[in-house]
């Protein structure tokens, strides 16, 4: 159980049923009366966001969160496939849900998958993947465009700056926080 004085940026709590992230948090004491906790916080599920002001006498639960190890299996549409490592129980999320995480996502890859009340959320991928480049223009020698990058496109279909002697069929190391390129992987 957490009291107002409790809240702290990225605690996550849990208001009508629903899980919430303190996104931003700022304490104020007016001369007289009770000190008043003022937040910003953020729905887990559909991402609205709201301010809200507590008293210290406000108590509130821990947001009953869980997370567990998975595999992406396939994707189907707008459906992706998930399973877990330890009981092999499936799931299926969202594109809307997955966000921008489908950019990075490969089949057999182990994820980390938010649940809340055994119900998916959210998914955190592994800080850097290695992915394969299936497409880039080749990249003129002498060109005074004064870019030192040039586009390519990898196997999920994702598209993003990369140096030019980048290559197709190259694999490439990419920060899944960023989306941004970070340097050709030997195999």
């Amino acid at each position: 159980m957490y009291t107002a004085s409790d809240l702290r940026k990225g605690i996550k709590i849990e208001i009508d049923g629903e899980p919430y992230v303190v996104t931003d948090f700022e304490f104020s004491k007016p001369g007289k009366g009770q000190a008043l906790y003022r937040t910003r916080m953020k729905n887990m599920v559909t991402g609205n966001a709201f301010e809200r002001t507590f008293r210290s006498n406000d108590k509130f639960h821990r947001a009953p969160l869980e997370e567990r190890t998975m595999q992406f299996l396939y994707s189907q549409g707008d459906e992706y496939h998930f399973m877990d490592n330890k009981n092999y129980e499936q799931l299926v999320m969202t594109k809307e849900q997955l966000g921008d995480n489908i950019n990075f996502m490969i089949d057999n890859m182990d994820v980390d998958v938010l649940l809340f009340k055994d119900r998916p959320i959210g998914v955190t991928l592994p800080n850097f993947v290695n992915l394969v480049v299936i497409k880039a223009d080749p990249w003129a020698k002498g060109d005074t465009t004064g870019s030192d990058t040039k586009p390519v496109t990898v196997q999920t279909g994702y598209t993003l700056q990369v140096p030019p002697f980048v290559d197709e069929g190259e694999k490439i190391q990419i920060d899944t926080r960023t989306g941004q390129y970070l340097t050709r992987v030997k195999e």
